[in-house]
């Protein structure tokens, strides 16, 4: 057992960085399960100055002085950040807790459209069965209404902690962006100067976090804004509300825009029933999930995540599950970068496998 290992080590870990590679990688995921709610806006921030820097250099680009381009960077994230905090969340919530009110109201006509089974179907639903589900669902709804409107009352140490985080992460976003080389340069000094496998998954991975992270911030933005402008023009409640979640709903493939169709349609039939403007909502909502995946995500990312379903599902299990709303966001960049590992971890062959058993044993 001993001599298996032995050669499994001598074959994967025979060089001091891959022991270190691995090492960060340990250390990275014990903070993200032990410690990630109390790092989080550091995380946060660190993701939100990574985004901002794209910014800085594009407008570097475009002949503006490196102070300058960071100033109009940061201006535009602090603006945008309070827009959506101080706006939009509570916008959101707003309607959030409407739609918990409004709960019972449409159980109750479920029921009334369900009463029917009992009389067609008797060996199946009985009316005593369709009234004791129909009553637990509402007293679970109820709850959970009630639940809602006492937070946004009585949630004192949630406000404070909102605000903590709205002073704290602009001013780092800011520190990072500003002092972006001298910080760099103090976590490299950690490293060993001569990091060929670091700087090559590195310079793999940069352009696909660069690419995915950027790219999905303005999916999310112009998925959310589009779907907003079709469901406030069609009148449909909760409009903030359910454009808010068709947009995040981008950040999970393949399964967000599914469990996102569910509340619009709900909504949409309890406000208009099976009439022409519900029909109408579905076709506009249909257009804009077949234009958001067949000609705005080939625009935004320029470079396919070479991935198979199940591993992308899996990663967005894993991932979600340590780091919470991050983790299923950048759940596709970290199963890459984790591909990129595996790609160009170096192994030793069998003949060096041997050479160094018989030096060790010498």
């Amino acid at each position: 057992m001993l001599d298996i290992f032995h050669k499994w080590y001598k074959r994967y870990l025979f060089e001091e960085e891959s022991v270190l590679l691995l090492v960060l990688l340990t250390i990275a995921v014990a903070l993200l399960m032990s410690i990630g709610d109390i790092i989080a806006p550091v995380l946060a921030a660190l993701v939100l100055a990574f985004l901002m820097e794209g910014v800085a250099a594009q407008l570097e680009r475009h002949g503006l002085p490196q102070w300058l381009g960071v100033s109009v960077a940061y201006v535009l994230f602090v603006g945008a950040f309070f827009a959506i905090t101080l706006g939009l969340a509570p916008l959101v919530w707003r309607q959030l807790a409407s739609l918990a009110v409004e709960m019972p109201r449409m159980l109750e006509q479920v029921r009334q459209l369900f009463s029917v089974l009992p009389e067609r179907y008797p060996d199946l639903v009985s009316a005593v069965q369709l009234d004791e589900l129909t009553g637990m669902v509402k007293t679970e709804i109820g709850g959970l209404g009630q639940a809602i409107l006492t937070r946004s009352v009585a949630s004192i140490p949630g406000i404070l902690t909102v605000l903590v985080y709205m002073i704290l992460i602009p001013m780092l976003v800011f520190f990072f962006l500003k002092d972006k080389e001298q910080l760099l340069a103090w976590t490299g000094g950690f490293l060993p100067q001569e990091r060929p496998l670091l700087r090559r998954i590195w310079g793999e991975m940069n352009l696909q976090f660069a690419n995915y992270a950027r790219g999905k911030v303005l999916e999310i933005i112009i998925v959310g804004l589009v779907s907003y402008a079709a469901f406030a023009w069609m009148g449909l409640n909760y409009a903030a509300l359910l454009a808010l979640s068709v947009g995040l709903s981008v950040i999970i493939p393949y399964i967000g825009a599914a469990l996102v169709t569910l509340p619009v349609a709900i909504v949409a039939f309890f406000q208009w029933g099976m009439s022409t403007e519900f029909y109408t909502l579905c076709a506009v909502y249909l257009i804009i999930q077949a234009l958001d995946g067949n000609v705005l995500v080939p625009l935004l990312f320029s470079e396919a995540v070479n991935l198979h379903p199940v591993a992308i599902i899996m990663a967005v299990l894993f991932f979600g599950g340590i780091w919470g709303l991050w983790g299923v966001f950048f759940a596709i960049p970290l199963a890459t970068m984790i591909k990129a590992i595996i790609n160009a971890w170096p192994v030793a062959g069998p003949e060096k496998i041997e050479v160094d058993t018989q030096s060790v044993m010498e």
